[in-house]
């Protein structure tokens, strides 16, 4: 896909993520905003997935542990045919498959089932081991929020995946600044995250997470580049949305009807 149509593709994902949390009337825009052009890129330029044969074997698995960032992934599995717009219309109600944290139980195209944070990447280790023990080539894709990585068991992860040298492991981190409550840096400031991963002995890239071009680039580099990677994304929560944006009161809050209306007409 041309950098043209992933930024469409990911306009339309935009509307669509607040769109399915309005009616719902709860959900988690500002992370599903942040992390929507990464998803596109992803998914555009890298995944290789078969909505007709979600479950094969060889497919790539991308984990995304900041599992309440769901309907980025809902809108991308939409847009690629894993999902309908009644599926998305049925956000976070009781038996549908958009459950409100990612569930590879319910929905075609999900390969994580998330609840607490900290623990995509320690799974995503062990379906890259398994593509290495069942000698297949498929790729692992993570990904993390920044303020997930304020969690012991991340870092543990980066040692064991640099230590086992898993070059099928790739992470990228939504580095949106913000996390449940309040900015990363009031909870608890994570400090130069680059540079944390780097010494880890991970290679490491930081991009803008919203320069579509340079996302495909770098995820390009993590493909050719020998041993695991991290791209560091720098990106804006709520991305898209003027009220919303650098926002933390919509880390989980639903728009309100006029607030919807006012969000359309931004992202037409």
């Amino acid at each position: 896909m041309s950098v043209q149509s992933l930024e469409n593709t990911a306009k339309r994902c935009r509307r669509s993520i607040v769109d399915m949390i309005h009616k719902a009337g709860a959900g988690h825009p500002g992370g599903s905003l942040s992390a929507i052009d990464l998803l596109v890129a992803l998914y555009g330029t890298q995944m290789k997935v078969d909505p007709s044969n979600p479950e094969s074997p060889t497919r790539d698995r991308f984990i995304m542990s900041k599992g309440h960032a769901s309907p980025a992934v809902y809108a991308i599995l939409k847009e690629l045919g894993f999902l309908e717009q009644s599926d998305l219309d049925g956000f976070r109600s009781l038996g549908s498959v958009c459950q409100g944290h990612v569930d590879m139980k319910w929905t075609d195209g999900v390969d994580f089932s998330a609840g607490s944070l900290g623990m995509g990447l320690s799974f995503g280790i062990g379906t890259a081991f398994a593509a290495k023990m069942d000698g297949l080539d498929y790729q692992t894709w993570v990904m993390l929020g920044d303020g997930e990585t304020q969690e012991g068991q991340v870092w543990e992860a980066f040692m064991a995946a640099s230590y086992h040298n898993l070059e099928n492991l790739h992470v990228i981190i939504d580095r949106n600044r913000i996390q449940n409550d309040d900015f990363v840096n009031v909870q608890m400031e994570i400090g130069d995250i680059a540079a944390k991963v780097e010494s880890f002995g991970w290679n490491v890239k930081e991009i803008d997470g919203h320069d579509m071009s340079h996302i495909v680039e770098a995820l390009q580099w993590s493909i050719g580049t020998a041993g695991p990677c991290a791209i560091i994304a720098h990106t804006i929560k709520g991305k898209g949305v003027s009220f919303m944006e650098d926002n933390p009161s919509f880390h989980g809050k639903a728009p309100t009807d006029d607030e919807l209306q006012k969000a359309m007409e931004e992202l037409a």
